[in-house]
């Protein structure tokens, strides 16, 4: 694919340079059909923004048969790891994404399949037997380990489902046990498409907007770091790299003053539908705020709004995810640019 990158005004304030704290973004997609060369995507609406995504679809039955088959949305694994800081919008709940459907204006109710692995292996029933939820990130999880009797604790601890975390709660260093499962979630749903007919399908939730709290290949006065990594997953090209070395020149301490968020979305599914590739595709990125600057790869992007860009394709092949990175201007105000 060629590559292109968007680039908007550098935005500086005066505001003290943070810590490269790091959260992890995790990767969301869309639908998912059970083999069916009947059913095309005919065309897909996508919307990526920092608060939100919302996807519309138009599927068509190619055949002169009605088509029942299993749709099926894959939540991200998340993974209980103590060292690690996932980004998760609601980590207290089972649709810690929010997940919501529609089926031709309907809203569908689908149902919630989860599963846990320690190192490959299917441990859910262990977890069940105890009473432990399976959000590795809630805190009934964390509760619920506190009770295991330590027979089954150590067994755990031998077979990788939990860890012995040590923290200062504020009056000490306490050890307790920590989650080191991984959670797998799939909402799924049957679903019938008439013959010869099209089927309109929306959903959206909200994404895992992964960041670190400056810029974190950009220190010392030169790009280095995940700099290399950066610039083939964002597509990062010299517009954007001069705006960040003069937000470093322009400030004292001689540090960009933005932040990063990073948002990934899984749009390979989009191939598993008959044909292989989607009709109409339409992605629209919306940075939110006036003063950031959003770098992504795409074909033949524009801007079309202050704040959004658009991406059209036809008998579009999604053969690569979308990675976006935008970095926000630290400032206290974080207010849209006139």
């Amino acid at each position: 694919m060629l590559r292109y990158v968007l680039t908007a005004a550098l935005a500086l304030s005066a505001a003290p340079a943070l810590a490269n704290d790091s959260v992890a973004e995790l990767g969301t997609g869309g639908l998912i059909l059970s083999r069916s060369d009947a059913v095309a995507m005919q065309s897909e609406n996508l919307f990526i923004s920092p608060e939100k995504v919302t996807v519309d679809y138009v599927f068509h039955n190619n055949t002169d048969k009605d088509v029942d088959a299993i749709v099926a949305f894959p939540m991200p694994d998340i993974s209980g790891d103590p060292e690690e800081m996932p980004a998760i919008p609601e980590n207290q709940s089972d649709n810690f994404l929010g997940f919501e459907v529609t089926i031709d204006g309907v809203a569908a109710k689908p149902q919630l399949e989860q599963k846990v692995f320690a190192l490959g292996i299917d441990i859910s029933a262990d977890l069940k037997a105890q009473n432990v939820p399976f959000n590795p990130f809630g805190d009934a999880a964390k509760a619920a380990l506190a009770k295991l009797p330590q027979a089954v604790a150590d067994d755990w601890v031998n077979r990788g489902i939990i860890i012995e975390d040590t923290a200062d709660d504020g009056s000490g260093m306490k050890s307790s046990y920590a989650p080191f499962w991984q959670l797998r979630s799939t909402y799924w749903w049957r679903s019938t498409f008439p013959a010869n007919k099209d089927v309109h399908v929306s959903h959206r939730y909200k994404p895992s907007v992964g960041g670190t709290s400056s810029v974190s290949f950009f220190y010392d006065g030169q790009f280095q770091g995940q700099y290399a990594t950066y610039k083939t997953r964002y597509c990062m090209d010299d517009t954007f790299e001069n705006a960040v070395r003069k937000a470093a020149k322009d400030n004292p301490d001689g540090y960009p003053k933005y932040y990063e968020s990073r948002i990934a979305y899984i749009l390979t599914t989009g191939g598993n539908w008959a044909a292989g590739t989607i009709g109409k595709f339409k992605l629209t990125v919306d940075k939110g705020n006036q003063k950031a600057l959003v770098s992504f790869c795409g074909d033949n992007v524009k801007k079309v709004g202050p704040t959004t860009f658009e991406m059209t394709a036809n008998d579009f092949y999604p053969e690569h995810d979308i990675d976006i990175l935008l970095l926000q201007p630290s400032d206290s105000n974080g207010g849209d640019a006139n």
